[in-house]
């Protein structure tokens, strides 16, 4: 599961090696501190307009009761998810901000549905799980000295899977499976926050090679790689623990 921006490159490994221990965690630990600064940014933003956007009818039904309108956002999100995979590290400062704090409203403007389907009481209780689980994830993957790397084909796979079956049951519509679904899809992402926070912890090494623009655009990919962590994790549990209406 690597990123494609990073292919290729070996310079955040060499600077690394380069630093004293010390220097390394020090950059790491701040740089971190960055990312979940980002993430936990992005979050609110999504959690409001979400919140927002549920309270309006008028905008429930622009969204929903368009599915041009839906779907064209649903692109929309995958779109920038995509720029900013492949340019994060190229993108001027403002560009890299922009583009995430969109994404952010994006998705809190999709999420507001959850808002009509699960009780707002359930939604709490489950996103204080969803929190307290990749944090304790989220920390694993940050002080661990195993190499988590070799879960990276297992989870691709699983993801892969994950998503065939979920297309196939949109049409199929099996409450088991969908429960099976959610089930994994919690295993899965629990595994991909010690994954990812490992494979994000690297990332701090790049702004030592490029610069400082470099390193924003790395933090932010970052925060972007651990928050659709968080997303799904969450509404995998809501699918679990939520309350519906």
């Amino acid at each position: 599961m690597e990123d494609s921006q990073f292919s290729g490159r070996r310079y955040p490994q060499v600077s690394a090696r380069q630093l004293t221990p010390e220097d390394a965690a020090r950059i790491q630990a701040q740089f971190m501190t960055r990312v979940y600064g980002w993430m936990f940014a992005a979050l609110l933003i999504t959690g409001g307009v979400a919140l927002f956007a549920s309270t309006s009818e008028a905008l429930m039904a622009a969204v929903f009761g368009n599915r041009l309108i839906f779907f064209g956002l649903i692109i929309a999100e995958l779109i920038i998810v995509g720029f900013l995979s492949a340019k994060a590290l190229e993108w001027s400062t403002p560009m890299v901000t922009a583009a995430f704090i969109g994404y952010s409203v994006l998705n809190g403007l999709t999420l507001s549905v959850i808002f009509l389907v699960y009780t707002s009481s359930s939604i709490a209780s489950t996103f204080f799980i969803s929190a307290l689980t990749f944090g304790v994830m989220s920390l694993y993957g940050y002080v661990t000295k195993a190499d988590l790397s070799r879960w990276g084909n297992l989870l691709f796979m699983g993801l892969i899977g994950i998503v065939i079956a979920s297309v196939v049951n949109m049409f199929w519509q099996n409450s088991v499976l969908s429960m099976i679904v959610s089930y994994i899809g919690v295993l899965l992402f629990v595994a991909l926050t010690a994954y990812d926070t490992q494979k994000v912890k690297q990332y701090a090494f790049i702004g030592v090679a490029e610069g400082e623009q470099a390193d924003h655009g790395a933090s932010v990919l970052g925060a972007l790689t651990l928050y659709l962590d968080f997303i799904n994790l969450f509404l995998f549990m809501l699918r679990i623990f939520g309350n519906r209406r």
